[in-house]
């Protein structure tokens, strides 16, 4: 069940959905909207001749700061990392679904590939992935909303909520656009493999 604005509100001031910081304004009829941070991660592709999976690739891109007045100018076809400008944190039997707000829809940007699903137990700013399927370059200012975010309640909490060491949350805690770190799941299947 998808939690509504009343709902939202209730579970805010009772501390069990931490937004940080927060704006009252912000609160739309089943959702909350989500400004845009100062830091982004872009591609630096000709650092690289593939993309492989199986490694750490710090190389790959490089984080870039801007300031409220500068925007950060997402070019066509191009893919970059961006943050929210607030942190989150969710309680163990609500999950939040992230999706970009429809006017920039309309302007090309996309703001989440596959990553849209935020856990149980999450803790953090939500790193976006930011895509420009426009002809025309888009200027994305720092604390413009960008994004909204959706609560549903879990039937229970959950067993393992995200952060649990159990399952390896790689992104907990993130205060920046974190780059991959799918490269975690191979390591941990080797470690256990030398056992």
């Amino acid at each position: 069940m998808v939690l509504s604005d009343k709902t939202i509100r209730d579970e805010i001031e009772k501390g069990r959905i931490v937004i940080d910081p927060f704006e009252e304004s912000a609160v739309q009829p089943a959702s909350v909207d989500l400004r845009l941070g100062n830091k982004f991660r872009v591609f630096r592709s000709h650092r690289l001749q593939v993309i492989d999976v199986k490694q750490p690739m710090e190389e790959l891109t490089e984080l870039v700061q801007v300031d409220e007045m500068t925007p950060f100018v997402l070019h066509p076809g191009e893919f970059a990392l961006g943050v929210t400008y607030e942190s989150m944190t969710l309680p163990d039997d609500v999950v939040g679904r992230l999706d970009g707000k429809s006017s920039l829809g309309r302007l090309g940007l996309v703001v989440h590939s596959t990553a849209g699903f935020v856990d149980p137990g999450w803790d953090g700013n939500l790193t976006l992935e930011l895509s420009n399927l426009a002809n025309l370059p888009i200027n994305l200012y720092a604390h413009m909303k960008v994004s909204q975010i959706s609560f549903m309640r879990l039937t229970t909490p959950a067993d393992t909520p995200y952060g649990s060491s159990k399952i390896g949350s790689k992104y907990q805690g993130q205060d920046e656009p974190t780059p991959s770190r799918y490269y975690l799941n191979y390591e941990s299947e080797s470690s256990k493999r030398s056992k």
